[in-house]
């Protein structure tokens, strides 16, 4: 069974700093691209940040130089550092693997910058 848990999310002020983390479970990990997305109300989701199989990375243009994506194979883990956050970073962020035709999603966890 396929599971992808997030955590780290909460209420930060302006200018605060998160870590989020997303434990995979059964499923080869080192060979998956593993994704962080985000969903406001009323917005579409929207890609935050990638980072691949081989650690290559790449993020939104709204978000590039404050977070910062790794992985760690060694504990199916991916992270998304989340620096000089901003009242538009709210949202659900959510944890998303993929490689090949699989494709799995996580449940999700609430950011929530206050201005």
């Amino acid at each position: 069974q396929v599971q992808l848990v997030e955590s780290g999310g909460g209420l930060v002020q302006t200018g605060g700093s998160l870590r989020l983390s997303c434990a995979a479970s059964g499923i080869m990990f080192r060979r998956y691209s593993m994704d962080w997305y985000r969903q406001a109300p009323g917005k579409q989701r929207e890609l935050v940040a990638r980072i691949a199989s081989d650690t290559s990375s790449n993020y939104a243009d709204s978000v590039k130089g404050r977070f910062t994506i790794s992985r760690d194979n060694a504990k199916n883990t991916v992270y998304l550092q989340m620096n000089s956050l901003k009242p538009e970073d709210t949202a659900v962020y959510l944890c998303n693997a993929v490689w090949l035709m699989n494709n799995y999603w996580g449940q999700g966890t609430q950011v929530t910058v206050s201005s």
